[in-house]
């Protein structure tokens, strides 16, 4: 078994876990299934009172004129850019170079849709003012990720999303939103869902990430938008006969959580503190915008797959189940905070970082020989 695997492997097996709701296995459905009537009609290919009541929910919570919900995101986002390029007559999209469509997607915006992408911006940063007005090419539509996930869940300032807004319009500039991750940054904008989603011309949202749902996105906007995406989500074969698993477990878990995301926040700057406090360790960004952030590690990923195993074994609690090298002696993992955190005893945690800086100090003094013997 290799390295990752164990590290998985030694994961799963922990008492607890500080990041996400917990396992996603079957009684993340059976939960929900528990609180509906079981005489409740499902949808039907799109349509159905489950399905409208969610959507028009949604688009009341967003500020947006309609919704339509599809099985991904993948799928919505696509057909949302697809609209836009068509409405102008130009197949041409600009985003960020980590964007989910760039480098998660296969290629699908240029191979289903044949839409060419301009990247904006350094990958290490996120897109400025700046970085748009100076935009050489001219475009359909311009994507913003809220947050940018692929360097920690950065966000620019909410005077810069106003600003680049502005601009868009002034242009003739579709502004989507990858909000697959909105809910979760509202605590640090201090704004409400319908303020942000009134810049963007389209949004989406997912339901499975901070909401912890089963899967299923939100695509919003006006009326003869979401109208149009209906259209493209049924050739792409979303309209399944019913989706109402999805539905009903987005329902639900919207309304456990969706008030949380304050307590997330603050959760994540809290063990974000406790990680920077640790020899070799910073996160990225150094506080948490949202409730994610990145944790890098000056030591090879191998080694630290190791001090981490060890370290499950011996207090039961998981920190990741996955490493990602970024070059020799320097790797990364992702922390997203959900309900589990607060599951765990104060003293535990405290126990694990000081093990976790015991354990970087020890592999530091036996790589680094004392220089002044």
């Amino acid at each position: 078994m290799n390295g990752k695997n164990e590290l998985l492997e030694a994961y799963k097996q922990t008492t607890y876990q500080v990041a996400g709701h917990g396992k996603r296995d079957i009684q993340v459905l059976k939960e929900v299934l528990n609180e509906v009537d079981g005489q409740q009609e499902s949808d039907l290919y799109g349509t159905g009172k489950i399905i409208e009541d969610f959507q028009d929910k949604i688009a009341a919570y967003l500020g947006k004129e309609a919704t339509v919900f599809f099985p991904s995101g993948t799928m919505a986002q696509q057909i949302a850019l697809r609209i836009w390029c068509d409405k102008k007559g130009l197949q041409k999209v600009a985003y960020h170079p980590l964007c989910h469509l760039e480098i998660h997607e296969e290629d699908g915006l240029k191979e289903l849709h044949h839409i060419e992408p301009v990247l904006l911006a350094d990958k290490n940063t996120v897109i400025q003012y700046e970085d748009v007005r100076n935009m050489k090419e001219e475009i359909a539509c311009l994507l913003l990720e809220l947050p940018q996930r692929e360097i920690g869940g950065q966000l620019p300032e909410y005077e810069t999303l106003e600003s680049i807004s502005e601009y868009c319009r002034e242009k003739g500039i579709k502004l989507h939103l990858d909000g697959a991750r909105l809910f979760e940054i509202l605590p640090y904008y201090k704004k409400s869902a319908a303020e942000v989603c009134s810049l963007f011309d389209s949004v989406y949202v997912s339901f499975y990430k901070g909401i912890g749902g089963l899967a299923g996105a939100i695509l919003a906007g006006d009326e003869d938008f979401v109208k149009e995406s209906k259209l493209w989500k049924r050739r792409h074969g979303g309209d399944l006969i019913s989706l109402y698993p999805y539905i009903i477990s987005a329902d639900y878990y919207f309304d456990q959580r969706v008030h949380k995301m304050q307590k997330y926040h603050e959760k994540a700057v809290e063990l974000a503190g406790l990680f920077n406090q640790c020899d070799a360790v910073s996160t990225k960004p150094l506080e948490p915008v949202s409730n994610m952030f990145h944790v890098h590690v000056d030591v090879a990923k191998e080694k630290l797959e190791s001090i981490l195993i060890g370290m499950y074994q011996a207090l039961g609690i998981g920190l990741t189940g996955n490493i990602k090298e970024i070059k020799d002696n320097v790797c990364c993992f992702e922390i997203s905070i959900g309900d589990q955190y607060e599951t765990i005893q104060k003293e535990d945690v405290r126990n694990v970082f000081q093990m976790l800086d015991e354990k970087m100090m020890e592999l530091k003094n036996t790589v680094e020989p004392n220089t002044h013997s």
